[in-house]
């Protein structure tokens, strides 16, 4: 499976710490300290979670070798949805004019982006699809209650598009080396540990202490395994990015790992945790970095639990 465009959305809007002093009584500092995040990216009033996600496929098409109406597959995966009977899937389709492709939504918590990507490959394995569009668009600040001194500093907003093949199509395509996820509902606080109930108290996160143990585990475990199924060691890394959720915990998964902290891309120090678009976002804003043969690594731990990895070869 191959990656034959990269394309992302970032909202202008900057809500930085110090206007959280006023609204749940964290200064800056505390929010520094314990999170690594200076401000967040914020939807204007005129976006939405289908807004920024075209925005970030027509940023992808830009650079797309072929025609966008030769997709057969469009997954949107996020949790933060705008309208879960239109999805975005199916506004993407509209709004480009793809015919008779398979449409759906589909999540996983902040592991969605990385199931979704096994659900592409599993489409291609069988011969179902050829080519396909992957989407991950979330709006947290809509739903986020920021007089919460739990989460309520720590959402942001964007979104980011893939356009992937099952064969090599360019020059320019990257590699996908393995994928892997893994689903935790059955330890620690699993379902209880973050949820998102939009006419209840919006997104929230009861236990941050037991996301952030199960976090730093469960990504290396998930790193783990996808470097076993690729035959790599870690060594073998150009860089590794995990889900921007903390910033501490990125820290943390560096100390476990041995690994100096700039082996990792983050930008949660700008723009928050953007949910499950966060890590594949940091892979498409630093894509033209990379190198021919560097390989990068991206692991995630979502509420639910979640976790997943997925390594790509440039």
């Amino acid at each position: 499976m191959y990656i034959n465009s990269m394309g992302h959305y970032i909202p202008a809007m900057r809500i930085t710490n110090d206007y959280f002093e006023s609204v749940n009584g964290l200064t800056s500092d505390w929010i520094v300290q314990r999170t690594g995040i200076e401000s967040r990216s914020k939807a204007a009033p005129d976006e939405n979670v289908n807004t920024m996600g075209l925005a970030a496929v027509e940023d992808a098409v830009s650079r797309l070798p072929y025609d966008v109406k030769d997709v057969d597959l469009i997954v949107a995966a996020s949790y933060a949805v705008y309208d879960t009977v239109a999805t975005l899937a199916h506004v993407a389709q509209r709004e480009f004019g793809i015919s008779g492709a398979k449409a759906f939504y589909m999540s996983a918590a902040c592991s969605s982006f990385i199931n979704g990507m096994e659900v592409v490959e599993a489409f291609f394995n069988s011969g179902k699809a050829s080519k396909a569009l992957l989407i991950c668009s979330e709006q947290n600040t809509y739903y986020s209650n920021e007089s919460d001194p739990k989460s309520g500093h720590l959402w942001g907003d964007g979104a980011v598009a893939f356009f992937l093949s099952k064969e090599k199509i360019a020059d320019t395509d990257v590699k996908v080396v393995d994928v892997y996820s893994e689903g935790l509902g059955d330890i620690g606080k699993g379902p209880g540990g973050v949820r998102l109930r939009p006419k209840e108290d919006g997104i929230v996160m009861p236990d941050g202490r037991d996301v952030f143990i199960h976090a730093c585990r469960y990504m290396i475990h998930a790193l783990d395994r996808s470097l076993e199924n690729s035959g790599l060691k870690i060594s073998d890394l150009k860089n590794i990015i995990t889900h921007q959720a903390n910033k501490r915990i990125v820290a943390q998964v560096a100390h476990q790992l041995d690994l100096p902290m700039d082996a990792f891309l983050n930008n949660i120090e700008e723009l928050g945790n953007t949910g499950s678009a966060s890590a594949p976002l940091v892979l498409s804003q630093y894509a033209a970095d990379f190198k021919k043969g560097d390989r990068v690594a991206l692991t995630v731990f979502g509420g639910g639990y979640s976790c997943g990895c997925f390594i790509v070869e440039f």
